[in-house]
């Protein structure tokens, strides 16, 4: 049977995704659903699919669960998180300024930054990144390019370099190098006066215009690595995110825009 699903289109600093108010609108295979609408030449054209419910437990307002364009399930999403947040405040399913977002990756508080009524940034606790070192798998005769890996409730490994372009042709290579037997987001990142500098290689997606974990591994690497300061500005292909690792309490904060692109019905056997 075919069904019709209202569906929204919105980005965080260009991470464009489809969301979709499951209290309204049931999705029945996800996965699929992602690669048809996902595609740019014959579907919306995204990065994803986002699937927005509400929580089943008292300690979060809402759910997220996000699809990448190939299908594959991710665990976190720092740009769809922020959308998250002014879809569920201008679209009236909430009143309140700092929301619990329940993700495969655990809980997300979302702090709306309102101007005039509107939310116009998001400041997202990413939690504590975790720090490991994904060589210890990587099997004997198979080289990997140094860099530094960084778990923000999905793993990310960051390279440092003065040709963040590389990140087109090396991207596919190293997301599913032999080191990282689950797929890895790839950054490739250059220290500049302004900020920054980052492109991404987002497991499942391929290049994207930005990736809200992925400012945040590459700040934390910068900060560890001794390239800057726990306050750095990430600049993206998409946009800027001002990245936060408090010393206090160890966690990242993510600050960043929102925005609506535009809405639309889809019919599709699911």
């Amino acid at each position: 049977m075919t069904h019709t699903t209202h569906f929204t289109k919105m980005h965080g600093a260009g991470n464009d995704y489809i969301y979709v108010d499951t209290t309204l609108y049931n999705i029945g295979d996800p996965a699929v659903a992602a690669r048809l609408w996902s595609d740019r030449h014959t579907g919306i054209g995204s990065d994803g699919l986002v699937l927005i419910g509400r929580s089943p437990i008292p300690e979060a307002d809402f759910t997220m669960r996000i699809f990448n364009a190939d299908g594959s399930e991710a665990l976190m999403c720092g740009n769809a998180s922020r959308c998250v947040g002014k879809y569920v405040y201008e679209r009236g399913l909430t009143r309140r300024t700092t929301v619990n977002l329940l993700t495969a990756s655990g809980i997300k508080p979302l702090h709306l930054n309102l101007n005039g009524g509107a939310v116009e940034t998001v400041t997202v606790d990413m939690g504590q990144p975790v720090l490991d070192d994904p060589k210890q798998f990587q099997p004997c005769g198979t080289p990997l390019r140094q860099g530094l890996y960084v778990g923000m409730g999905n793993p990310h490994y960051v390279v440092f370099t003065s040709e963040v372009d590389g990140v087109v042709a090396e991207g596919a290579a190293l997301e599913h190098h032999p080191a990282f037997p689950e797929r890895c987001n790839i950054e490739f990142a250059e220290m500049r006066p302004d900020g920054i500098r980052v492109r991404v290689w987002e497991r499942g997606s391929g290049v994207t215009q930005a990736c809200g974990t992925g400012a945040c591994a590459t700040a934390v690497a910068a900060a560890l690595t001794g390239r800057c300061g726990r306050r750095s500005r990430v600049i993206m292909d998409g946009g800027v995110l001002d990245i936060e690792w408090r010393e206090a309490d160890g966690h990242v904060y993510m600050t960043g825009p929102a925005a609506f692109v535009f809405d639309g019905e889809i019919s599709a056997t699911l």
